[in-house]
């Protein structure tokens, strides 16, 4: 089960940080992902972490804006969100993928940020940038 929360209104050039409470399953094993929702736009993939290496990936659009981490212990991933924009409003939720993984030269950004692979998902928190 995947509980995302900390969504809000917020002002352009704000913060907000997200977090996503995990349970039935253990964090450390997984690759766990933030992907977002905009009204009439496709779902798209915010940023990823594969917990072998525990690197993140960030779409094109939040880098150096937005943070990913991940507290294993805690079973809990968090995003920080800085100078939010406008465009970053949407339904953010957490999702996780049980693998079978390609293997790690094949493990890109693209991968990593791509919906097809992540077998649960939460219910979403809902994120607005607004002045």
């Amino acid at each position: 089960q995947l509980v995302e929360s900390g969504g809000g209104l917020v002002q352009p050039g704000g913060s907000l940080r997200l977090s996503c409470a995990t349970s039935g399953f253990t964090l450390d094993f997984y690759a766990i992902a933030w992907f977002r929702q905009a009204p009439g736009k496709e779902r798209e993939g915010v940023s990823c972490s594969k917990s072998t290496d525990n690197r993140a990936y960030y779409a094109d659009s939040v880098k150096g804006r937005f943070t990913f981490s991940r507290e294993n212990g805690d079973n809990t991933v968090h995003l920080q969100m800085n100078s939010v924009e406008p465009e970053d409003t949407g339904v953010y939720y957490c999702a996780v993928d049980f693998g079978p993984y390609p293997p790690h030269t094949e493990y890109t950004a693209t991968y990593c940020l791509s919906s097809d692979g992540y077998d649960s998902w939460g219910q979403g928190t809902q994120v607005t940038v607004s002045s």
